[in-house]
């Protein structure tokens, strides 16, 4: 045994690794889209008074400029 441990890459690790394929867009940008499960959550979520948030990575600008 060579006493190397292998970390297992967390699903956050994963989602930051994809981010930077992906632009992040804010609430305003979902409201016109809709077509995502995520995106819908986000808006759901920025709806509420108080609310503060940094964007979602869209899943439709992947390699391509959607938005």
């Amino acid at each position: 045994m060579s006493g190397k441990k292998v970390k297992k890459k967390t699903v956050a690790q994963i989602v930051d690794k994809n981010r930077f394929n992906m632009k992040v867009v804010t609430s305003d940008v979902c409201a016109k889209c809709r077509q995502c499960q995520r995106g819908l959550r986000y808006l759901e979520k920025m709806s509420q008074p108080g609310a503060v948030g940094n964007g979602v990575p869209c899943i439709l600008t992947r390699g391509k400029a959607y938005v």
